[in-house]
């Protein structure tokens, strides 16, 4: 027996139903794993700094500095990711300080007192130098988390804390790529990650290149980038090092410079980038 029009047309709108919560479903689903994803890379990041934890602890300083360097790239894609998919939520960015403070606080300064700082003459100063590096990481990390929305997004005040762990995972890399021991360099090692410590609670602004994303890079610029990569790939220890030592450098040398001229800080990059005010573009 055939349905009746009125059956017929009750029959049509449950199908239209089912397929409406079908696709609902699918969004739903799709929307959880793109919250999802961001964390995950976080979750990343977390992972390298416990790792080069226990490499520390099994002696291989090398993998240990590796995986801070692994680290910073999980912790630059899990920002990037958000905003790209528009995930951002308070529970990841809670998590991804968490994550910064294991990977870029504890992790380094655990590093560096095993494989160096623990051959001082006092275990005491040794102790006080790490401790020293994780405070002021920890303080970097508060600062930027009660500031967020309230100063230049092109600077950073103070040294980011993944800089200053690739200072000190990098000179430890530096080190073990030439044979160097740790115990040969204690001293140097505890200047270096002083440095890097008190470098991350200071007013020193340094440049985030986050305006580079909003722009397209100029020939040189891909050039230069090209010639660095091929350099890095054959010397990667000298040239993550010596990187961040001028990054550091450049910080120090822009606040010395604008306390001394009493000018505020432009973009660095404006000249090097297409579509820059100065060639009329907007």
């Amino acid at each position: 027996m055939l349905p009746t029009p009125d059956e017929q047309d009750a029959i049509a709108e449950s199908r239209a139903s089912l397929r409406e919560r079908r696709a609902e479903l699918k969004l739903r689903i799709r929307r959880r794993g793109m919250f999802a994803l961001p964390s995950l890379f976080t979750l990343g990041c977390l992972f390298c700094g416990f790792f080069g934890i226990v490499q520390a602890m099994n002696l291989r300083f090398d993998h240990a500095a590796i995986a801070i360097f692994a680290a910073m790239v999980m912790d630059s894609l899990d920002g990037r990711v958000a905003r790209m998919t528009k995930t951002q939520t308070a529970f990841g960015a809670e998590l991804d300080s968490l994550a910064d403070m294991v990977s870029f606080g504890a992790a380094p300064a655990l590093i560096v007192y095993e494989w160096a700082l623990r051959s001082l003459p006092s275990q005491r100063l040794a102790l006080a130098v790490a401790f020293v590096y994780a405070a002021c990481a920890a303080l970097r990390l508060a600062r930027f988390n009660v500031q967020i929305g309230s100063v230049d997004k092109r600077f950073f005040v103070g040294l980011p804390s993944p800089a200053a762990a690739a200072l000190v995972a990098g000179f430890v890399w530096l080190m073990d790529d030439h044979e160097v021991e740790g115990k040969l360099v204690a001293w140097w090692a505890l200047v270096v990650t002083l440095i890097a410590g008190v470098s991350m609670v200071t007013t020193a602004k340094f440049y985030s290149f986050k305006a580079m994303g909003r722009r397209a890079v100029s020939f040189t610029v891909l050039a230069a980038l090209a010639f660095f990569i091929g350099i890095a790939v054959a010397e990667p220890a000298k040239v993550f090092f010596a990187t961040f030592v001028l990054y550091l450098i450049s910080g120090y040398a822009v606040w010395l410079y604008h306390a001394v001229t009493g000018q505020r800080p432009a973009d660095p990059i404006a000249s090097l980038v297409e579509g820059s005010p100065r060639d009329g573009h907007q």
